[in-house]
């Protein structure tokens, strides 16, 4: 469709389907005192190098409980860099430059930043709104910076619009449904701003994103890590979003899997790619929001119960994920030797996936040395697919073990040239094509083989592989994979994605000025120049949750 294109940091115009019908006052919740906690930071006289070879599991461990500093320097001086004593790369301050033009603002507040900034581009479609998981890495750099206010605005804006009714068709959506975007609709006669959502009824394919609720309570969590203000969580209203988010994944149904059964298209990868089942990304994703709202629900009546009901599925969906969904050599090999057909409990296939359904590719793609939780695990079918953002949230959640993650980044060490090439970062690995592609995408012009999502190179990746580079202690593998970025990110004026086999070229149907590939940029130079953020974002192992499973042959051969 076309809209208006973006003059100004107010004016973003587009359709949809569903208006405000009331007012809606921010300065009501943000009014309510805050806890003021002394942050410490405890890495900052640590080099890199130093992190590189010295940093233990217990130096990890205070990850989780130290607050991540957030000082400005200066008026918009970025915080992270006027603190350090090296010279920040000049990249830095182009990249708070177009993160800060994006911006959006409701009744004088901001509260998001667009998806794209991209004045070139003659359809606007719905660049121009703001995505709930596009703002996790800018939420994330303002956080960082110092700047926590647009982060509140936005946790709260979202939140009220979950209380909409939500229809498409003559169907109602869930209650806890969050929406995947909403757009600011600014009136200069009668000098009004409204406020549009799109919960899937505006999307392509019609999919609900199951994604954003628990992008949402992982906002939420590192918010409060970043700010010592717990008042925010501990309000009723965030209360209830959260157990409304929970009751649609934690509600009772035919499942015999702890596992949540997604449709193509509701997440990151919105667009029909065969991830259809149990995608490992919402399952990382879903993981990952349980553990966050385990630390942030009440412990009264109604989230008792909400948090029995979570201690329950994640010890579940731990095992399951890390028995069903790893693949290492000696894995891949015993699924090679899979009998099937197998019958009783006592089942080695449990899944009856026929071996000769492994595709070519993942026995040469495979090292003797490295792991990953594979795309898709269901009945008599695996997809061994690479998932770059799943893998990554595995490791900030915990949800991979210790050898587990180390093995993951083995991994990316170990097929550098396929997952990263000369752009980080490969969404998923390999691309599908020929008569697969038409079968699975139903011949998609947009994700040909090398490009968008499927095998296309994506920036904003970068931010959560350096964050489980720093969780692992190997911050030198994010540092090569920034400067690769550095060498064209700014010039190619922040693309959306880079297509081709190593991306090498900039997206065919790329928007410029992608708000999260530039986020993602700083979100990544600011962990590295100090890693103590990295506690907003990371969870530490439980130890209640370990499974009694042996190290795979991948970490001791």
């Amino acid at each position: 469709m076309d809209g208006a294109k973006v003059t100004g940091l107010r004016n973003v115009s587009s359709t949809c389907s569903i208006s405000e019908t009331e007012d809606f006052d921010l300065s009501r919740l943000l009014d309510k005192p805050r806890l003021n906690i002394e942050r410490q930071r405890s890495f900052d006289e640590r080099s890199l190098g130093e992190l590189s070879t010295a940093l233990s599991r217990g130096a990890l461990d205070s990850y989780e409980t130290t607050h991540s500093p957030g000082w400005r320097s200066g008026f918009n001086t970025p915080a992270s860099s006027a603190r350090n004593s090296f010279e920040p790369h000049p990249m830095v301050a182009e990249a708070w430059d177009a993160l800060r033009r994006s911006l959006v603002y409701f009744r004088g507040q901001p509260v998001g930043t667009i998806a794209a900034y991209d004045h070139a581009s003659e359809e606007v479609l719905n660049y121009d709104q703001v995505f709930v998981r596009d703002f996790v890495p800018s939420a994330l750099a303002f956080l960082m910076n110092g700047e926590p206010e647009i982060v509140r605005n936005f946790l709260l804006k979202t939140l009220q619009l979950q209380g909409w009714e939500k229809r498409i068709d003559r169907f109602k959506l869930g209650e806890g449904a969050m929406p995947a975007s909403f757009k600011v609709l600014h009136d200069p006669v009668r000098k009004s701003d409204t406020i549009v959502a799109d919960f899937g009824e505006s999307a392509i394919g019609r999919v609900a994103p199951v994604d954003s609720g628990f992008w949402w309570i992982i906002l939420l969590r590192a918010y409060t890590k970043s700010t010592g203000d717990l008042s925010l969580a501990e309000t009723p209203e965030c209360q209830k979003g959260m157990r409304l988010i929970l009751t649609l994944c934690l509600s009772e149904g035919f499942d015999t899997f702890p596992t949540l059964l997604c449709a193509d298209g509701c997440s990151m990868i919105d667009r029909r790619m065969g991830i259809y089942g149990y995608p490992i990304e919402i399952q990382a994703l879903f993981f990952m929001a349980l553990r966050c709202a385990l630390s942030l629900l009440k412990h009264d009546a109604e989230g008792k119960e909400c948090i029995e009901r979570i201690v329950k599925r994640l010890h579940a969906l731990s095992y399951h994920m890390r028995s069903y969904f790893w693949l290492d050599f000696q894995q891949l090999n015993d699924i090679y030797r899979y009998k099937t057909e197998e019958y009783s409990h006592t089942a080695v296939n449990k899944f009856n996936v026929i071996p000769d359904s492994i595709p070519d590719w993942v026995f040469d793609f495979m090292p003797t040395r490295g792991g990953y939780f594979i795309g898709n695990v269901s009945p008599a079918r695996m997809d061994f697919r690479w998932f770059c953002l799943g893998n990554c949230i595995a490791i900030l959640s915990s949800l991979a073990t210790p050898e587990q993650s180390m093995a993951i980044m083995d991994l990316i060490e170990e097929r550098w040239d396929e997952l990263v090439g000369e752009m980080p970062l490969k969404i998923a690995y390999p691309a599908i094509e020929s008569h697969e592609w038409r079968i699975v995408t139903g011949c998609d012009p947009k994700n040909t083989r090398w490009s968008y999502h499927n095998g296309g190179s994506w920036p904003v990746l970068l931010w959560l592989l350096t964050a489980a580079c720093i969780k692992t202690g190997r911050p030198q593998i994010a540092r090569r994979a920034i400067d690769l970025a550095e060498t064209r990110l700014l010039k190619d004026g922040w693309p959306e994605y880079y297509d081709g086999k190593l991306g090498r070229y900039v997206g065919k149907q790329a928007r410029k000025f992608q708000t999260w590939s530039i986020a993602g940029y700083l979100v990544a130079k600011m962990m590295l120049e100090d890693p103590s953020h990295l506690g907003m974002i990371s969870l530490e192992e439980d130890k209640q949750m370990k499974p009694l499973i042996k190290r795979s042959s991948s970490w001791t051969c």
